[in-house]
This record gives C-alpha cells, sequence and structure tokens, in this order.
C-alpha cells in the first residue's frame, strides 16, 4: 500500500492506495482510521458515481457500492498550494477505462472545514448516463478509536429543518431515534437497507430543510459538520456500509432517485459536482458550528457591506406590506433617518397600480403611486443621508404580464411542450442569453437610471423538479438554470461591486451558499410574530454567518416598552433588518428604537469576527427560554430571551466560554423591570414576566 497526505495548520487528509489500487480516505480531520483493517478500508472509497447500466453492490435505494464508484482506481494526485490554503487533487479511472474522476479537496490554513467537489470526464467512446456522483463521501464519520462501536446509539444527529416563518429549527436525536439500528454481533454482520436520507427538491433550496447538518458522538468526543452549497436541488445520506460496522455519509447535489436529475455524458464531455463543506473535529455542536462559521467567511466574495453593517429600513414588514405610494413614503423616510438607519429599502407594489401578483415582469413604476416619477422618493431618500433600495423578483413573471404573451417559450421554463406555472407565475430560464440581457437591463435601469445602492431580490414561487427544454432531464435543466443564474450574479457584481443584493426567497427559503457566497445579506424569515421571530433570530448565525443574517425589527404602532425591545434585541446580534411604521411610533418607545441602533453602532464592526455561541442550546419556537451571543477571547455579546410561559429565572452556564469578569446591560439601559447576578461563572437573570429579553456585555478572562 501506498499512502500520501495533505496538511494544513487546520487539518490533514490522508489516503491509501489499496492493494488492487483502490484508494481509501482514511483520515480527515480528527477522524483517523489508518489503522483500520483492509476490509474496512475497502469501503472508504472517495467517491460514489452511479452510471446507468452498471451493477450497483448494495441491497435498498442508498447511494453506497454504486459502479464505477466502487471499483475506480489511482492514476494520480498533485497538491495546488494557494495563499491561504491547500487543494488536493486526486484523479482514478475505471478499468475499461471510459471515466475519469477527479476529486478536488480545498484546504483552509484556519478551518478544519474542508470544501470538495467531483469532476467526471468521459474519456470512451460511447454516451455515458450518470444517475449519481457523490461531491463528498466519507465511511467511518465520526467513529476514530470507535469503528466497531455502536453509531446509532453513539451519535446525535442535528437535521436543520426549514420552512416559511419557521427558518433553521434543528432537531436533535440519535440515529436509533432516526430509524438506523446498529446490528453486528462479534465477527457477523451486514449493511443494512436503510438510510437516513434528507432531501431537498425544486428551487427553492431551503424549502423543507436548510443544506447543513451535525452529527456528535458522545463515545470518541467528536463531531462532523456539512453544508451542500447548491441553490436548487441537493441530497444527503447517512447508512451504514460493508460488514455493518462503519457509518457511511454521503453529499450530493441533484440525482436521479431523489430530485429527477439525470445527466448524458458525452465523449470528451465533462460534469462537474456543487460543491460541499464537510469537517470533522474534536469537540460540541457549537465548535462545529465555529468551524463552519468561519468557513462561510473565507468563501464569501469580499464586500465592504459585511464589514460596515450599515442599518437597513425597509417599508414591510408590519408596515406599508406592499402598498407604497409617495405620501407615505416620506413621513416614514423621516422617521427611519432620525432613528438612525443608513439604507431605506422601498418593498414590492413599486411597479404596480393595484394587485401586482400576477402582473409583475416589466419592473417599470407606477405613476398612480409615484405621481412625479419613483426618482422624487429615490431622491428623497438620498436627501435625508440614506442609501436608495428597491424590491425586484427577477427570475419570474406574471401570467397575466403583457409581456409574457410576446415572449417565445424558451424563455420559460418548460414541462412536457407547456409553460411550468407556480402560482399564477411563469418562471424564466437563465440559460437563455436573451432572459439574462433582459435581466441586466432591468438591474442598469434600477442602478444608473434611478440611482438605486440596493437591491431587495426576492424569490418567492418554486419550478417543480425543473425544466426539460434542451436538457437530459426535468433535474439537469433546474441545475443549468441554477448554474447560469449565479453566473449572471457575477457578472452583475462585477459591473457593480458596491452595490448590495439582498438574498430573499420568501424569507429564508434559499439561504445556501451558493447564493450566500456572492450575496452579502440574507433575508432570514417573514415572521410576523416577534416573539417567534426571536426564536428564529436565536439561530440564524446557525446556518448563515452573522454578519449576513438580517432579522426583522418592526416595532408596532400599539404596543408597549418590552414590545419594542423584545423587537429591537432581536435584530441586534446579526444584521439589523428595521421596519414598523416608525412614524406611527411614539415617545418613548421610538427613543428606545433609536437607543436600539445607536447601541448596536458600538460594536458592529466587532460582529465579522466574532464567534456565534448558544449556551443554552439551539432553540425552537415556543422555547419559553433561549439564548444566543456572540464571542471573541476577550468578551461576549449575550441576548437572553424569556418567551412564553411561568418561569421567571434562568441560570445560564458561561463558564464552557472563559472566566466572567464583569457582566453590564448593555440594552435597555434603564430598566426597572429586570434583574440580574453572576457568580461563579453563572448568569442569572430574573425577568418577571413573560416576552421579555435583554442584551448583555460580557467580560471574560483566562
Amino acid at each position: 500500500m501506498t499512502e500520501f497526505s495533505i496538511n494544513t495548520p487546520a487539518t490533514r487528509l490522508n489516503f491509501e492506495v489499496l492493494t488492487g489500487g483502490q484508494v481509501a480516505l482514511t483520515q480527515l480531520g480528527s477522524n483517523d482510521l489508518t489503522t483500520a483493517s483492509f476490509n474496512d478500508k475497502q469501503q472508504m472509497v472517495l467517491t460514489e458515481v452511479q452510471v446507468t447500466g452498471e451493477n450497483i453492490h448494495h441491497k435498498g435505494v442508498g447511494f453506497v457500492g454504486t459502479e464505477p464508484g466502487s471499483s475506480l482506481h489511482y492514476v494520480s494526485h498533485r497538491v495546488i498550494e494557494s495563499k491561504n490554503g491547500k487543494t488536493l487533487e486526486v484523479i482514478q479511472k475505471n478499468i475499461p477505462e471510459t471515466l475519469l474522476v477527479t476529486n478536488h479537496y480545498r484546504l483552509f490554513n484556519n478551518t478544519p472545514i474542508i470544501r470538495s467537489w467531483v469532476t467526471l470526464e468521459n474519456i470512451g467512446n460511447g454516451n455515458l448516463g450518470i444517475e449519481y456522483v457523490s461531491s463528498f463521501a466519507l465511511t467511518g464519520i465520526n467513529q476514530a478509536s470507535d469503528l466497531d462501536g455502536n453509531y446509532a446509539e453513539h451519535n446525535t444527529i442535528y437535521i436543520a429543518n426549514n420552512d416559511w416563518t419557521a427558518e433553521a429549527q434543528w432537531k436533535a436525536g440519535s440515529l436509533k431515534d432516526a430509524g438506523l439500528d446498529y446490528w453486528v454481533d462479534g465477527e457477523k454482520g451486514q449493511a443494512s437497507s436503510k438510510r437516513i436520507s434528507i432531501t431537498n427538491n425544486s428551487s427553492w433550496s431551503c424549502s423543507e430543510y436548510s443544506p447543513n447538518g451535525i452529527l456528535t458522538n458522545s463515545v470518541t468526543g467528536q463531531s462532523a459538520i456539512w453544508q451542500i452549497e447548491n441553490n436548487g436541488a441537493w441530497h444527503y445520506e447517512l447508512t451504514d456500509i460493508g460488514a455493518g460496522n462503519q457509518l457511511a455519509i454521503r453529499l450530493s447535489g441533484p440525482e436521479e432517485y431523489d430530485n429527477h436529475w439525470w445527466k448524458n455524458l458525452t465523449p470528451g464531455e465533462t460534469f462537474t459536482t456543487v460543491s460541499a463543506a464537510f469537517g470533522q473535529l474534536q469537540g460540541d455542536f457549537e465548535d462545529a458550528l465555529a468551524a463552519m462559521t468561519t468557513y462561510r467567511r473565507q468563501i464569501r466574495r469580499p464586500n465592504q457591506d459585511d464589514q460596515q453593517l450599515p442599518v437597513i429600513f425597509n417599508d414591510y414588514m408590519n408596515g406599508l406590506s406592499g402598498d407604497p405610494t409617495t405620501a407615505k413614503e416620506k413621513p416614514l423616510i423621516d422617521a427611519a433617518a432620525q432613528a438612525g438607519c443608513e439604507y431605506y429599502v422601498v418593498d414590492c407594489g413599486w411597479y404596480a397600480s393595484g394587485y401586482w401578483w400576477d402582473s409583475v415582469g416589466e419592473w417599470q413604476p407606477s405613476t398612480e403611486r409615484f405621481p412625479n416619477g419613483i426618482e422624487e422618493v429615490i431622491d428623497y431618500i438620498r436627501s435625508k443621508g440614506m442609501v436608495p433600495g428597491l424590491w425586484l423578483e427577477i427570475e419570474v413573471m406574471g401570467i397575466k404580464c403583457p409581456l409574457a404573451d410576446r415572449l417565445p417559450d424558451d424563455w420559460f421554463f418548460m414541462r412536457h411542450g407547456k409553460r411550468v406555472i407556480d402560482t399564477d407565475r411563469y418562471h424564466l430560464d437563465f440559460t437563455n442569453p436573451a432572459v439574462r440581457k433582459y435581466a441586466d437591463q432591468v438591474v442598469d435601469r434600477l442602478v444608473k437610471q434611478y440611482g438605486v445602492g440596493y437591491i431587495k431580490m426576492d424569490y418567492n414561487i418554486t419550478t417543480g423538479i425543473g425544466t426539460d427544454l434542451n436538457s437530459d432531464s426535468d433535474g439537469d435543466g433546474l441545475l443549468k438554470h441554477n448554474r447560469a443564474y449565479l453566473k449572471w450574479l457575477d457578472s452583475v457584481f462585477k459591473r457593480y461591486p458596491d452595490l448590495v443584493i439582498e438574498n430573499c426567497g420568501s424569507g429564508g427559503m434559499r439561504h445556501d451558499y451558493a447564493m450566500l457566497q456572492r450575496h452579502s445579506i440574507q433575508s432570514m424569515s417573514d415572521q410576523t410574530d416577534y416573539l417567534r421571530n426571536g426564536n428564529i433570530a436565536a439561530v440564524g448565525a446557525s446556518v448563515v454567518a452573522p454578519e449576513q443574517c438580517a432579522i426583522w425589527s418592526y416595532p408596532l404602532r400599539d404596543g408597549d416598552d418590552e414590545e419594542v425591545i423584545f423587537n429591537m434585541v432581536n435584530a441586534l446580534l446579526v444584521r439589523i433588518h428595521q421596519s414598523g411604521l416608525l412614524n406611527e411610533v411614539k415617545g418613548h418607545r421610538l427613543e428606545l428604537v433609536k437607543e436600539g441602533i445607536a447601541t448596536y453602532k458600538q460594536y458592529r464592526e466587532k460582529i465579522p469576527a466574532m464567534t456565534p455561541v448558544w449556551p443554552t442550546g439551539l432553540s425552537q419556537l415556543d422555547d419559553e427560554w433561549f439564548s444566543y451571543g456572540l464571542r471573541n477571547k476577550k468578551e461576549m455579546y449575550l441576548a437572553v430571551w424569556h418567551g412564553k410561559g411561568e418561569t421567571v429565572e434562568k441560570t445560564i452556564d458561561l463558564s464552557h466560554y472563559g472566566k466572567v469578569n464583569e457582566v453590564t446591560q448593555l440594552f435597555p439601559k434603564d430598566d426597572r423591570l429586570t434583574k440580574y447576578v453572576c457568580a461563579n461563572d453563572l448568569l442569572t437573570v430574573h425577568f418577571p414576566q413573560e416576552k421579555v429579553v435583554r442584551l448583555y456585555k460580557i467580560e471574560l478572562g483566562e
């Protein structure tokens, strides 16, 4: 056997070329399986590839034992040095020499998270039907020193459930609870047909799940964490393999069985998978999320927005709600400026006089709403010292849009000869150059003619399984559109590097890092209940870097001080999306809004370098008590929420983060309701009523 490895200060990968030429991944980060048996190492393949007509060495529907994935043989490898890490390329091919497979592993100097993707090349003379190819494969996950242990009971899996207005709801339980049982008895064992399968279909990448997962092992003390980076369909699964004693994970973009994706790879053609991120480390779920946060910051397009964190006002949520006019906007603009906001965004409705949902697509301002032109409102925003912004939904066209009837079908998603219609809208296909030209013209008009510096790019419908026009399968058409849209975004940012484009998909329905390595800011949710919005705010940074995670703060017209404080704290440790009818919020309640924004400006420049923490765990909707904070070596900013419930005190153990030297209540400054005390690194808060939250600054020592 021959070994080769790649190292950075943060992680290590080790590979063995086994007798017969198969390559085994025997170590990734803390998960060292180099002493495993030869039989076990034979299961540690780098790539799963299933070609149509080839055998599959597995009972059931899981993507292990694929062919030619199981019989790929080593050809060569090389290491590419870069400023902040290294990339390893491992090249393999199958025995008939029809397929060349290259695994790409991108390692960074400052995080144990690696980026992985795979390239296939047809080097034969005939077509190859690709049914499945993994972006990343690891066998023996979390099993260092416990390869024959009960992985079903030793491992806890965190699955990030997602829903419109209920984003990033992590559910944790053992693999056994999830249905994967361990039944190896001594030398006897058999791989099961069961898989824990998490799949997202269609073009909302987060419609049912966030493309993330965490696995922690109570025996080895290890955690694994991953994310799949595609703005459409994806799939991951965990199952046992070989003699049933090894736990395997497979990450991929779309595939045929679950996502209706199939690719006809012609001779000389190449296909590259979506990228996936994966890390294996010693530590708990918080340590894993800290590493992933560093990785997300590492891969992101450099931009000033994520360093400066300007305060954004948007007129929609619990505000104008899609009914903007010049008369309504001006007093709201005044109030936003007085409160300290730095961007002002006119949300949906600016392009139509009445009901606009099924007629969008031409993006021309309504003269009824803006008699003197929308430029009057935009100029007024700028005169108040704020950067103006507008709402768009560029990927759709309403079925009653006059332009839609004049356009050819190849502008749109098609299935079985008919345009795809979702909620009274057609979906544009960005693989068509004419569509991209049209989109460019819209953006150019907003930036050059109207002078906007911010676009809220929304996305409120989905495509279904995809389009069969000019594609090998419905899923192939969707993936090609996904990638064409990303390239179009890249071209927009190249033309306008300082333009801020918010990523929104009915809130957080598309918060993947194919999008967020480009966008600087993500709308996390459209939750209208400020109490539940607090639950989402407390976990948003688990799936999106905190400086990209925008949370609504929308004080009500008729509320009390505690309601305003709750709304403000929801956004104070991420990005502020200020809203509400601030011009109708009066007296001390309005002063609290101003105080909250002023407080945020005291420390916001620290957020992009701070690590998110969850001292009371990842919260769920309707939890009574929950917390979320940001820390560095010297200090922590911690929000503690009390939702609904009768318990008036909560003690939070902070010893995990260092010695607590001092605790100061940061917001609100004037407080005659709550109390707190800290002793022996335990913070105890007394909140005598429901729906109360406070923000603390904590000085940390060694």
